[in-house]
């Protein structure tokens, strides 16, 4: 992944100016691309009793990631959609002791080439993304899997 472009900076200071909880989560980008977002958020205002990540930050952290990927394609192509999360499963499984980043790229099956011809004629379309928050040992801590829908403002 390489450093992010213009966009996704712009992204991120929407998202803390729109969002109260992911500036009380001290987000910030860390990586964009055309195919992934990865986003990072500190320890410390994320940390629960056990002294990891509360598992609600992480979740937090997976869906913004995962939105802000479908945002930011649809804001390079010229679309103004509202983007909702239409469906999503989540997945525990490990703690994480440390800062922390999810990664959000497109579900295997999922292109954006299918999304935008959906999204011209239908005036929304759907498109699924995978997300991760990977743990010390390389294997995943967190996962989400989600639908995120984009509708047309112009409807």
């Amino acid at each position: 992944m390489t450093p992010s472009t213009d966009a996704a900076p712009e992204l991120v200071r929407f998202i803390r100016e729109k969002i109260p909880l992911a500036r009380a989560m001290d987000l910030e980008l860390q990586a964009h691309d055309d195919d992934r977002l990865a986003l990072r958020a500190p320890l410390a205002p994320n940390v629960n009793d056990k002294g990891c990540v509360f598992g609600g930050s992480l979740v937090s952290l997976m869906t913004l990631t995962g939105w802000g990927l479908v945002e930011l394609a649809l804001r390079a192509r010229g679309h103004d959609c509202d983007v909702f999360v239409g469906e999503s499963t989540v997945r525990y499984l490990q703690p994480v002791w440390a800062d922390f980043r999810a990664e959000a790229c497109l579900a295997g099956d999922a292109d954006w080439t299918g999304f935008f011809a959906t999204l011209r004629s239908r005036g929304k379309a759907r498109i699924e993304v995978e997300c991760e928050v990977p743990g010390t040992d390389g294997k995943p801590a967190a996962t989400l899997s989600a639908r995120f829908v984009a509708k047309s403002r112009a409807d």
